[in-house]
């Protein structure tokens, strides 16, 4: 699988983001962890400023200005993560759900304050968009609805694929159809890069919290939009004004964990799939929600959209919210904690956590457990998980 540098991904893994540290005359990424930059005169550092501001990049021989504004070490994972994605330009932010703000007040306020949501997504992002606390319009719809949900007042789609909590595959390239000209943001936090690639699929924005399998070791947060270069134009300024900008170690952090991307997840795919299946013919779940197994991919979108089903699963206990909330308390090498796609598994009770706020209409099932799998060896996660369950 090649990137437009014309590399394999794995290659690009390791070596996007670094073009300039031979000229830097270092090895290892550097942290910039300047607040404020020197200016050379009023009128330069005014150019500078405004060209920050108005959401374009630093110019050369131009000063940086303030942090608020711009930070190369933020630029380098910007750069790394645009290139994984096969995008023109990235924007971090401070977390995933600040990058998700800072669409929404981009494309929806104003003219365009409808947005058409296709469920499931991740709680946060379904909890905002049903507060309108932006000035939102939300019509949540299925797949198949998105053309008929689009009004002249739709400023954006947005769907998650594969779904929050359940895993729920949704048909980028059809939603994408739909929209016509509106454009369709992908939450690619689950797949990430090394299994799908919204853009090429006709989504116009993609999303990560990266928090998660970006940065893979559960010690950094971050958020990151990858678009064309107008795109990302359009929300800098947002982040300069509203101070959304990742802080430099985060950067320097979630960049160090890309180049080891491709392994991690391959590696957390394999033990997830033969989880999933061991899981499925235990007594003691109702059913378990993976792309793997047989019927949860009726579009046949694993080998078309996505490469493989990744590594997050969910399992639905006979015995509801009881069952579930035993078998979370009685993990002992599996951590019972949010987040995920870090080097350890864990596991959570969406409904209970991550999907707390959500609406009870779209709330997952009280029975459900999701699952994170990490890097531990499969056998040692099943024998943990059955003590759990029994």
């Amino acid at each position: 699988m090649t990137t437009t540098s014309g590399h394999q991904f794995a290659t690009t893994a390791v070596h996007a983001g670094r073009a300039d540290l031979t000229d830097l005359g270092v090895h290892a990424l550097p942290i910039d962890l300047s607040t404020t930059y020197p200016l050379a005169d009023v009128e330069s550092g005014g150019a500078a400023y405004d060209q920050l501001c108005g959401g374009g990049r630093p110019r050369t021989g131009e000063s940086n200005v303030y942090a608020r504004l711009w930070n190369p070490t933020v630029a380098r994972f910007e750069d790394a993560v645009a290139a994984l994605e096969d995008g023109e330009q990235a924007v971090a932010f401070a977390t995933g759900m600040a990058a998700v703000a800072a669409v929404l007040t981009a494309l929806v306020a104003k003219d365009t304050p409808h947005v058409v949501a296709v469920r499931p997504l991740y709680g946060g992002t379904d909890h905002l968009l049903a507060t309108g606390l932006l000035g939102t319009e939300v019509t949540y719809a299925r797949q198949d609805e998105v053309a008929a949900a689009i009004t002249d007042r739709t400023g954006l789609v947005i769907l998650e694929s594969p779904g929050n909590p359940t895993l729920d595959l949704v048909d980028i390239r059809a939603v994408a159809g739909a929209a016509g000209e509106v454009p369709v943001l992908v939450d690619n936090t689950f797949a990430t890069p090394v299994l799908q690639r919204p853009l090429a699929h006709g989504a116009r924005i993609v999303l990560h919290s990266a928090t998660k399998f970006l940065g893979g070791h559960g010690d950094a947060m971050g958020g990151v939009l990858v678009g064309d270069a107008d795109f990302a134009a359009m929300v800098r300024p947002i982040r300069a004004i509203t101070g959304g900008i990742l802080h430099p170690m985060g950067a320097y952090l979630l960049h160090r964990g890309l180049p080891t991307l491709p392994l991690r997840v391959e590696h957390q795919q394999r033990s997830a799939t033969q989880i999933a299946a061991a899981l499925a013919e235990h007594p003691a779940i109702r059913r378990v929600l993976h792309p793997s197994l047989p019927g949860q991919d009726p579009q046949g979108l694993i080998g078309r959209q996505m490469s493989g089903p990744g590594s997050v699963l969910a399992m639905e206990l006979r015995g509801g919210y009881e069952a579930a909330a035993t078998v979370a308390k009685r993990a002992r090498l599996i951590t019972h904690a949010v987040s995920l796609g870090g080097v350890d598994t864990l596991i959570q009770h969406p409904a209970g956590l991550t999907h707390r706020p959500v609406t009870a209409a779209a709330k997952p099932s009280d029975a459900i457990l999701r699952l994170s799998v990490g890097l531990e060896d499969p056998g040692d996660l099943l024998a943990d998980l059955d003590h759990a369950l029994s």
